[in-house]
């Protein structure tokens, strides 16, 4: 069997497609399971076992460039899949499996993709709270009950790979590494405020911890305010915009301790099984939890939360700026004490 998975286009969302992928080799003896995959999350995949090859998807969100998708798919034509399971619920990522001629053609209906999705699974919000199990569903007929608990999301990451990533970057590993993400591509509303991540960097330092900042080149004006804001004599090391989302996920996998908000890299350090402390402000952890048992979510919920908002509608972020870095010290050191 010959399956192509149309991967989603946000890294988080990639490392929950995991469980469906492990879920399917499950049920398949002997898949190959192919990616079609924008480039800026061909690295988590690459982390994965169960993807044997990834498929360079060029299309920006919101491109539809029919004509270059149909090159695309009279390509894939030639690689004979006999499904392709749809994981975004656009009209566009159901495109280029049609016009391959992929007979079996898996995903939720979406985007009134009628024709274009041939087996289609119609959703149940309640019976699939999570974005993980709506993924998950997908290697089961429609309307048959999801098996549970799933599978884990487990990315690969060795001794060779961090230390090379470590030589690359000129950097030495530290007996206590915590990492902190404080970027979030979504939006303002779920990045825990600077001036709370330094005094909690701050915090750690006295415990002997070294701290390292990591994100896109986005984020390098966040982490830089955060060294800023920090006391000099342990100052945090910003890495945002400096490593790969590869050479991330390796240093990731090296730290002692991760502090996310919710983002797409809070979500890899769970499937790198690290200590992980995720705070939630606009989101919600019923829809995308860290799936990790030494995950940590800390979350005020406030009446006003989750509002799903790229920035707070009332203007004071209190979600955030409510949770006190002691607070997130104390689950930092919950699970070191003797």
């Amino acid at each position: 069997m010959k399956a192509l998975l149309v991967a989603p286009s946000w890294i988080g969302d990639t490392v929950l497609a995991q469980p469906l992928c492990r879920r399917l080799h499950e049920k398949i003896p002997g898949l190959q399971l192919d990616a079609l995959a924008p480039r800026w999350v061909a690295p988590v995949l690459e982390r994965m076992p169960e993807i044997a090859q990834i498929v360079d998807s060029p299309f920006a969100h919101g491109d539809l460039s029919l004509r270059a998708r149909h090159r695309l798919a009279r390509r894939l034509a030639g690689n004979a899949y006999q499904r392709a399971y749809v994981l975004p619920n656009s009209l566009k990522s159901a495109l280029v499996p049609f016009m391959a001629d992929i007979p079996q053609r898996i995903g939720f209906v979406g985007e009134k993709r009628y024709g274009l999705i041939n087996q289609r699974h119609i959703l149940d919000k309640t019976a699939l709270p999570q974005m993980a199990e709506r993924f998950a569903q997908l290697a089961e007929e429609p309307g048959a009950p999801l098996p549970r608990p799933l599978p884990r999301p487990r990315l690969r990451s060795n001794a060779s790979e961090r230390a090379s990533t470590c030589a690359a970057l000129g950097l030495e590993l530290p007996d206590k590494l915590a990492v902190f993400c404080p970027g979030a591509e979504y939006g303002p509303a779920k990045r825990w405020p600077t001036r709370h991540f330094a005094a909690l960097a701050d915090l750690l330092a006295e415990t002997g911890h070294t701290v390292w900042l990591l994100g896109s080149d986005k984020d390098r004006s966040i982490g830089d305010e955060i060294v800023a804001l920090a006391k000099p004599t342990h100052l945090p090391l910003n890495l945002s915009g400096r490593t790969s989302l590869s050479q991330a996920i390796d240093l990731l996998a090296a730290a002692s301790l991760v502090v996310c908000n919710d983002s797409g890299l809070m979500h890899v350090a769970a499937a790198l099984d690290r200590r992980l402390i995720a705070l939630y402000g606009s989101s919600s952890p019923t829809f995308t939890p860290p799936l990790s048992e030494r995950a940590t979510i800390l979350s005020l919920h406030l009446a006003c939360s989750p509002c799903f908002q790229r920035r707070c509608p009332l203007g004071h972020l209190d979600c955030l700026n409510r949770l006190a870095p002691q607070e997130v010290l104390a689950a930092c050191l919950a699970d070191t004490a003797p």
